[in-house]
């Protein structure tokens, strides 16, 4: 049970968050709390003050789910695995797990059309559509490193391949609705003070090409965390993900 102490923490360090969100972007851009590796406490603490959107890998999303309030927006955005790697794309053999959650928002790291393929076909009793956003690698990285052997893997397409996967999902996915693209910027751009992210640049490029060659309107662009997400609600962004700068550092068990 969480103390007094650690509810009133986590709700001051939300507030602050929302308030520059809401300030930075005149209410335009969502704020998703990134809950990973934390107690369904903290979650609460957030929920009590009017915070729906949370972020959550695989297996800590289907088992917060189950315990915590079915008004609760959830995102998919990554999944922790113990063997080293924090893995940001879908492994695709989760993917029946994630489509059985009913407040199951959006899948926010879609990386192929195999696994688009696989997902359409379990989302065919949901009520409506299940949204997704493209993960694309603007950066070109494979890795982005958070602490000694433990990284994120960046194993978004590339600009050119997201068109081609966004015509699959339109024409050939009827039960998921691509709503938008996702990026994870690199290090050293998220901390250029003085200049535009070229990594946020890009994906707003993607956006502008999609949306032109298939003729859609407004693709959601999910990008900015806790270092940068002030950067990217200026370049565009509708929709931030902040863990850290909520509930803390994450806490990584690496042991297998």
């Amino acid at each position: 049970m969480a103390t007094d102490i650690r509810v009133t923490e986590v709700q001051d360090q939300l507030t602050t968050i929302l308030n520059q969100v809401k300030e930075q972007s005149n209410n335009q851009c969502r704020l998703v709390a990134v809950s990973k590796t934390k107690p369904v406490e903290d979650i609460l603490a957030a929920y009590q003050i009017g915070q729906r959107h949370f972020g959550e890998n695989i297996q800590e999303l289907v088992e917060k789910a189950e315990k915590l309030p079915k008004d609760i927006n959830w995102h998919f955005i990554g999944n922790y695995s113990t063997t080293i790697k924090l893995l940001g794309a879908i492994q695709s053999n989760k993917l029946k797990f994630l489509a059985s959650i009913p407040n199951l928002y959006v899948i926010e790291t879609l990386d192929s059309f195999k696994k688009a393929q696989m997902l359409n076909k379990l989302c065919a009793e949901r009520a409506s559509p299940l949204k997704v956003f493209i993960q694309v690698n603007t950066s070109g990285e494979e890795c982005k490193t958070i602490k000694p052997l433990i990284c994120i893997a960046k194993s978004g397409v590339t600009a050119d391949e997201s068109l081609v996967l966004a015509q699959q999902i339109i024409s050939e996915c009827p039960n998921i609705k691509l709503d938008g693209l996702m990026t994870i910027g690199s290090f050293e751009s998220s901390h250029i003070e003085s200049e535009p992210n070229p990594d946020f640049e890009k994906l707003k490029v993607c956006r502008q090409r999609i949306q032109q060659q298939y003729g859609l309107e407004g693709l959601e662009l999910s990008m900015g965390m806790s270092d940068d997400f002030i950067k990217a609600i200026h370049q565009g962004s509708t929709n931030v993900r902040v863990g850290s700068s909520i509930f803390g550092k994450r806490n990584y068990n690496t042991s297998a």
